[in-house]
């Protein structure tokens, strides 16, 4: 009989004790608890940079077109590169951008380019001569500046922007392309066209969607291309109008 009664208290000290101690326990982990939550809290960056990384595709236009040159087809442009952003405020919203990138683009018109004798040539292609494709091209290192204001904060990665700036670029290669009749060409470094080309940008959008423009202030051709027509100089400028995406 006392047997049973210790087996009866020992089993109600069992069931009274097991749960205080897990009670007890659950209060001993939940201080290291908080401490691993406060732990693993992301550290807020006040020296954050923003939109290191670019990509853009625009849609481009000639500009100051000579009498009779119209574009056809669809006219791209691919860019991409780097910034090297720096704040100059303590919010860190208003900043100064640098940067280098590529860019290539390609101009589908009317103004047939051909070679004899080692010079360039250029005419306007009439109704009368039937072709599927006539463009010419231009690969470019770019180095972008920008003036950027924002509304960005430390944690807060969707944001307003305005990003007015100059872009400079050098062409590394060019290249035009004629299918048609009566036989294709294709020419490559074309010495007329101007290796340094600049103008002025504005970026302008919410998160990741951003509109885009370039308005080139020199032209494309130098002063030795003009046209056989009429001798005049050839003063396109390229205007370029699309999408850019920022990347951290």
């Amino acid at each position: 009989m006392s047997y049973i009664c210790d087996m009866k208290r020992l089993l109600l000290y069992f069931f009274l004790i097991v749960p205080l101690f897990g009670l007890f326990a659950q209060d001993q982990d939940n201080p290291l608890s908080e401490t691993k939550e406060q732990d693993s809290i992301k550290v807020i960056d006040n020296r954050y940079r923003e939109d290191q990384f670019y990509v853009s595709v625009t849609y481009n236009l000639l500009g100051n077109k000579p009498d009779g040159v119209s574009q056809s087809g669809f006219s791209s442009g691919f860019h991409f590169g780097f910034i090297r952003d720096m704040p100059i405020n303590k919010d860190r919203n208003i900043a100064i951008g640098v940067g280098l990138g590529l860019s290539t683009n390609s101009f589908n018109q009317t103004l047939l380019i051909s070679e004899a004798n080692g010079d360039f040539n250029y005419s306007v292609i009439d109704g009368d001569v039937s072709f599927s494709k006539n463009k010419f091209t231009t690969y470019l290192v770019e180095v972008p500046i920008e003036f950027r204001w924002r509304r960005s904060t430390p944690t807060d990665y969707d944001f307003w922007r305005i990003y007015a700036g100059f872009k400079i670029g050098y062409v590394l290669h060019n290249s035009s392309k004629f299918n048609g009749n009566p036989s294709d060409i294709k020419l490559s470094n074309i010495d007329d066209i101007n290796a340094l080309q600049y103008g002025l940008t504005l970026s302008a959008g919410y998160s990741n969607v951003n509109f885009h423009f370039y308005y080139g202030l020199n032209s494309i051709f130098d002063n030795n291309a003009k046209l056989e027509s009429d001798g005049k100089s050839i003063d396109m400028n390229a205007v370029k109008i699309g999408l850019i995406f920022y990347i951290l």
